[in-house]
């Protein structure tokens, strides 16, 4: 058995996830200061791909990333970097795909937040960074983790966007969402079976996970 499509599919949603996790983040603070309206318009955008049929995210990152496009024929031509079937180019799908899921958990939690916390940290002298990162973040964090986990999870399982940039190549762009469908088109029940144990449980582990980090947690300071 090829072990190669967990590999892939893990690095996959390794990179995605450290990628999400940031942007999420910084995404979903200075959405939580926004204005109501100003906050409303970032919702749509910002949580579209979660919404949008895969295939649909794959088919627009297509339109941006393909040999023939703008950008994907400047990279091409400048760089000789080919941005679509590549095992990397799977990794602009899940970004897309698992951003809102990031974003809308971290948002959730610093909505939660007490600004009190903040305001006493800055009458202290304490800085806006030094609060974020000591104390904004401590607090927030069951509800960021969560969503980290969430993230991965779903950059994990990720069929339809990354079949579309990235396509299938075994023992270069193969994951184990499109090793499953591989295998079962060619009639290899027994090895997609084995592929989809594979995926049940890491998924079992993920989801123990994520009922893990939602469990209340002790209180700032006890």
């Amino acid at each position: 058995m090829d072990w190669y499509p967990l590999y892939n599919s893990l690095r996959i949603a390794a990179v995605s996830t450290v990628i999400v996790f940031f942007c999420g983040i910084c995404g979903a603070y200075y959405a939580a200061k926004a204005p109501r309206v100003v906050k409303g318009l970032l919702d749509v955008v910002l949580t579209l791909p979660l919404v949008l049929p895969p295939t649909v995210v794959g088919y627009l990152l297509l339109l941006v990333l393909g040999p023939k496009r703008v950008l994907g024929r400047w990279f091409l031509e400048n760089a000789g970097v080919r941005l679509t079937m590549q095992w990397w180019s799977a990794v602009f799908a899940t970004v897309v795909v698992t951003f809102p899921l990031m974003y809308r958990t971290a948002r959730g939690a610093f909505e939660s937040f007490d600004e009190t916390l903040a305001h006493a940290g800055r009458t202290l002298g304490l800085s806006n960074t030094y609060i974020f990162w000591r104390v904004r973040m401590p607090v927030c964090r069951q509800g960021i983790l969560a969503g980290t986990v969430l993230a991965f999870a779903r950059a994990l399982g990720e069929y339809g966007a990354t079949a579309m940039v990235a396509g299938y190549t075994p023992g270069r762009t193969a994951t184990i969402s499109t090793t499953v469908y591989q295998l079962w088109r060619t009639n290899e029940d027994g090895l997609a079976l084995r592929w989809v144990l594979v995926n049940l449980a890491i998924s079992a582990v993920v989801l123990l996970a994520v009922n893990l980090l939602e469990r209340p947690g002790k209180a700032v300071g006890s």
